[in-house]
């Protein structure tokens, strides 16, 4: 957590800019601390720990604006540093649109409520962390004779912020994060070698998966054995919850003010219009207690609330932050997504797979991109066929292929099993009418 020291340190930095010169200032201090291990075999093969802290200081001079940061927090360090700055801030083009947001949006709470902390970090010794992915790994090896090899790891940290601007916003914030991960490669017919994984996160020590990982790791693996490229065709897809954000990330990217004014949005002017199927809702909720991305206020300071997005497939608002809004005369919503949630469906995964009478189930994917202008898109895919309900087939070096306006006005069914582990609990989804290419 930021000490009263920093935060003392913040406040003069910020007055100390506005001394020389400056008519507005942003400062945030910062520390964050993080420790990893890893496990390979038998052998412990990685520990790193880390702690940091810094300065971030945004300067607007004369209409003109940059930002800086530093990790050297001595004050006498700090004033010849600000006021090199401020002077070379003012050698910058003007920019009227660089602005503080307005005070009104700014969020004026306690900052208390959210729980994304967990007061135990340091309790939790070294001893429990290497036992935890040794014995992840103790879970597998030598229990299959076509395993390579198997490798867990364990990360945690904290991250601590503070953030004083000159009209008015003071705020900080605190988060934890545990996680664990196990991977196993395995020997396949002739020279594949096909590999897989499973991981668990969570804010508090006390509610990470502490046992299975390894188990999983491998159950996935052996699955993906004799994967092959089956002949092309037009089917239905299902993305399990661990997939599915990757075919949302290019819609919600197109959302963004910045995209949006520099004309990188496929996106653009279409508030108000139908962009998805009418099964697809999207939710920005920030508040949710203990929940990734949780927070009461963005990197600017403006206040979060619950909004949506995309209501029944019609597009609803932008990630407007305040540069973009002056620039598309647009007023500013937030900067970008906290905790994206979706209006869920009827069905679970096991559900949705046993409608699918030919598809194909997408558990990764390998490569390629898509277009932000235009939202054609390429992906490389691995998966299962799936025939009657059931997988009968693994896949791989198979591509999906289309725009992404026309793969979710194409989404059938939405799951009701959301990714809890993650900032974007997107469920699993059904698409009809997926153009996959093969043999």
């Amino acid at each position: 957590m930021i000490s009263q020291e920093y935060k003392e340190l913040a406040k003069w930095a910020m007055k100390y800019a506005l001394d020389k010169g400056c008519s507005d200032v942003r400062v945030s201090v910062y520390a964050r601390t993080n420790n990893s291990f890893e496990y390979r075999d038998t052998q412990l093969d990685k520990i790193e720990q880390s702690t940091e802290g810094g300065m971030n200081i945004h300067l607007f001079v004369d209409e003109k604006y940059a930002s800086y940061s530093t990790n050297r927090l001595n004050r006498k360090e700090l004033e010849r540093y600000i006021a090199n700055g401020v002077e070379a801030t003012r050698f910058l083009a003007k920019d009227e649109f660089r602005k503080l947001p307005q005070p009104a949006l700014y969020y004026k709470g306690d900052g208390k409520g959210l729980d994304t902390y967990d007061n135990n970090v340091e309790k939790v010794s070294v001893d429990d962390k290497l036992a935890l992915i040794k014995n992840t790994t103790a879970e597998v090896y030598g229990s299959d004779p076509r395993l390579i090899s198997v490798s867990a790891g364990y990360d945690d940290g904290t991250s601590s912020s503070y953030m004083v601007t000159s009209n008015g916003f003071e705020g900080e914030s605190d988060t934890t994060y545990f996680s664990i991960y196990a991977s196993t490669s395995m020997k396949g017919d002739g020279d594949a070698r096909p590999s897989d994984y499973w991981y668990d996160s969570s804010i508090f020590w006390n509610t990470l998966q502490k046992e299975g990982i390894g188990k999983t790791a491998l159950e996935r693996n052996i699955r993906k054995l004799k994967q092959e490229k089956i002949d092309s065709g037009i089917f239905p897809m299902l993305l399990d919850n661990t997939q599915s954000s990757r075919l949302l990330s290019p819609i919600v990217s197109a959302l963004y003010g910045n995209n949006i004014h520099q004309k990188n949005s496929f996106l653009i002017n279409k508030i108000g219009e139908s962009i998805a199927s009418e099964k697809f809702s999207l939710i920005d909720d920030p508040h949710i207690p203990q929940a990734r991305g949780a927070r009461w206020f963005d990197n600017e300071g403006v206040a979060t609330r619950k909004r949506t997005v995309i209501d029944k497939g019609v597009l609803r608002t932008y990630y407007i932050d305040t540069y973009s809004g002056a620039k598309l005369d647009m007023e500013p919503t937030v900067q970008s997504p906290s905790v994206l949630t979706c209006a869920p469906g009827d069905k679970n995964f096991d559900q949705l797979l046993a409608s699918m009478k030919k598809g194909i189930w997408v558990t990764g994917f390998n490569g390629g991109n898509s277009n932000s202008t235009t939202g054609d898109f390429s992906f490389g895919i691995e998966g299962f066929l799936v025939e009657n309900g059931k997988p009968t087939k693994p896949v791989n070096e198979m591509n999906i292929t289309g725009n992404l306006l026309t793969l979710w006005k194409n989404m059938i069914e939405m799951g009701n099993d959301p990714h809890i582990i993650s900032s974007w609990r997107i469920p699993s989804i059904l698409f009809d009418q997926v153009n996959f290419s093969g043999k």
